[in-house]
């Protein structure tokens, strides 16, 4: 088989159908195979699923659930000679897989190949940073890069070269890790100019979506990613390339700082919160939004400690499944 398209979901039965949808053309030409990949929704996202021509699986057992165990239930259910996976929220554009089998063809020494994310949901905070985010970092244009955020089409013997897809462990940042294994074993990742994918993220209160992340164990995947690479030939790359981790020890001494401050000086310790809360504010243009990336990294450090102390199962170990048969179409 050509291409395979896995996707992952978790309660995205509003979303589901347009995601499959696009994958189905997608694979069309190729004759190549879709399958939803469910960590265990309580919505229609499985039933929907079921009324198309996809393969469909679950997460047989809910407490393994994190964004690394999605991904890595639907590659161990596919076989072909390149592997696409995205989000149940998310589009395919029409034309990329076609680029990017094209790229991947003419280029053997490149594991894998990204394209263009368009961000259509900006309703919250942390949407409307990451849009502006974008344009910033080196990873979101066009050429080699250190990781492919958003999905890509990656070349399965590249992945079998280095044991698995994605960390089951990991609750984030499991395309950062896949990269830093791949590119430590001398593979080249590359985004293409070409538009992937439509993402349509979480709409409401930023500060709501903020706690589920922090609750959810989803703000602890730089220090799961952190954890696993010690002792590994990318942990120096992990170091380096993950600017969470500078962004947490930055955070921890802030902490010290102001309890240092508090106890002996209360006007410099309210200098050490206003100061970069004013800051990012000026930075991200609103103070709203400069206020939301205070409590963020915040969060984003208080995620990390934990996860780096977070239960690791071995990550090649596979995940028990369900799989579910076709529903006749819907009348």
């Amino acid at each position: 088989m050509k291409i395979a398209i896995g996707i992952k979901a978790l309660n995205e039965a509003t979303k589901i159908e347009a995601a499959l949808r696009s994958a189905l053309a997608a694979v069309e030409p190729y004759g190549g195979t879709v399958l939803l990949a469910d960590s265990g929704s309580s919505d229609a996202t499985v039933e929907i699923a079921r009324r198309l021509p996809v393969v469909v699986v679950q997460l047989a057992n809910r407490d393994e659930r994190s964004c690394g165990a999605g991904a890595q239930l639907a590659f161990q259910h596919l076989d072909a000679d390149y592997f696409c996976l995205i989000d149940g929220d998310m589009t395919l554009v029409p034309g990329f897989i076609e680029a990017s089998l094209a790229y991947l063809d003419a280029n053997p020494d490149v594991a894998g190949v990204g394209g263009q994310v368009i961000e259509r949901n900006l309703e919250a905070e942390e949407f409307q940073i990451r849009a502006a985010a974008m344009a910033r970092e080196a990873h979101r244009r066009a050429g080699p890069v250190d990781r492919l955020d958003g999905g890509g089409v990656y070349r399965m013997r590249a992945i079998r070269e280095v044991g698995y897809f994605s960390d089951r462990n990991l609750h984030s940042f499991e395309e950062f890790d896949l990269a830093a294994r791949l590119t430590s074993r001398g593979w080249t990742l590359v985004r293409i100019d070409v538009p992937a994918v439509e993402h349509r993220g979480h709409s409401g209160n930023g500060y709501r979506l903020l706690l589920y992340r922090l609750t959810s164990g989803q703000m602890g995947g730089a220090g799961e990613v952190l954890r696993a690479s010690i002792g590994k030939p990318h942990f120096g790359l992990v170091v380096r390339r993950l600017g969470h981790v500078r962004k947490a020890v930055v955070i921890a001494g802030w902490w010290l700082s102001l309890v240092l401050a508090l106890w002996r000086a209360p006007v410099v310790a309210a200098a050490l919160v206003i100061v970069p809360v004013a800051w990012l504010g000026w930075r991200r243009g609103s103070l709203a939004l400069g206020l939301y990336s205070f409590a963020m990294w915040n969060a984003l450090a208080v995620g990390l400690i934990g996860g780096l102390f977070r239960r690791r199962v071995p990550p090649t170990r596979p995940l028990a499944s369900v799989a579910f048969t076709r529903l006749p179409p819907a009348p």
